[in-house]
């Protein structure tokens, strides 16, 4: 495990990763150990995946609550949560899953029901959630997590039917783009209408091609605020208008300012925890483009 901390220097976290023999497509796992002195006050950033986060603490686990409703211990968030936060006390552990809404879609069924809220793993997973999270505490080591994990996860995907392969194609060419792809054009790739394509990537991923495109490039220009990059400098990089365009994408997707954002601890965690995507970030300029219409 890796120790490090937020920027404020008030928590430390131990981040775990899974080796390479633990791969699910579209799957990303990593497993947190937080040791607060006091009570912790974190915004969560938006981030284009349905995420799974499984509390293995003893005690009351941490509370999530965005747009009105609150939910404690294991929870899955949707995509666009808007301002979330998550506070909690003391020490615990935590196994965070990042799902490519493709593979949420294999796991849930389509997964609009899930936009835009945070839900309790029970209320997703039935009893099978509080099995898990008990096989999982119990567990000797991360590895052994991260093994249990991936053959629960395995075992479930593929259980439902597949999203379309013109709609798993054109997330993955929003993604590759880095959100800065014409919807018309990705319609023309995949032999569809606009109209057509629209509605069969809604209807399975639970966004529109237009807020998946804005999604990701906000992702993009997050992360390159947090690696120190200007509010000017992240807008021009990742293809807005100006930074005033920049600021108003930021106030949407999480309530905060780019200031705020940049020092998120959220954020501060995630080339650590999240190895591959990092890497995928660094590599290469951003795909330039037209923006999305």
């Amino acid at each position: 495990m890796k120790p490090i901390g937020t920027p404020s220097g008030r928590a430390w976290v131990d981040v775990a990763v899974p080796g390479p023999s633990v791969r699910l497509p579209g799957v990303s796992m990593a497993g947190f150990r937080h040791r607060a002195p006091g009570v912790v006050d974190i915004p969560m950033v938006a981030y284009p995946s349905v995420t799974l986060l499984v509390d293995l603490s003893d005690g009351e686990g941490a509370v999530y609550e965005t747009q009105g409703r609150r939910e404690r211990g294991s929870v899955v968030v949707g995509l666009l949560p808007g301002d979330l936060r998550a506070t909690g006390r003391g020490a615990g552990q935590l196994l965070q899953i990042r799902l490519e809404p493709v593979a949420a879609a294999a796991l849930f069924g389509a997964s609009a029901e899930l936009s835009g809220t945070v839900t309790a793993l029970e209320d997703v997973w039935g009893r099978d959630a509080g099995r898990a999270e008990d096989r999982l505490r119990a567990a000797a080591s991360w590895d052994e997590r991260f093994a249990i994990a991936a053959g629960l996860l395995g075992r479930r995907l593929g259980t439902r039917p597949p999203v379309d392969p013109q709609v798993a194609h054109t997330w993955r060419r929003t993604v590759t783009s880095r959100g800065r792809v014409r919807v018309d054009g990705l319609a023309d790739e995949v032999g569809w209408s606009r109209k057509r394509l629209w509605s069969r990537f809604r209807s399975q991923l639970g966004i529109t091609p237009k807020r998946a495109a804005r999604l990701v490039r906000f992702d993009h220009a997050a992360h390159l605020l947090a690696a120190g990059h200007t509010a000017a400098g992240a807008a021009t990089e990742s293809g807005y208008v100006d930074q005033s365009h920049l600021h108003r994408e930021i106030m949407t997707f999480t309530g905060l300012t780019p200031s705020a954002l940049a020092a998120a601890p959220w954020l501060a965690i995630d080339d650590v925890a999240w190895p591959s995507a990092a890497r995928v970030r660094r590599s290469g300029a951003a795909v330039r483009g037209e923006g999305t219409r």
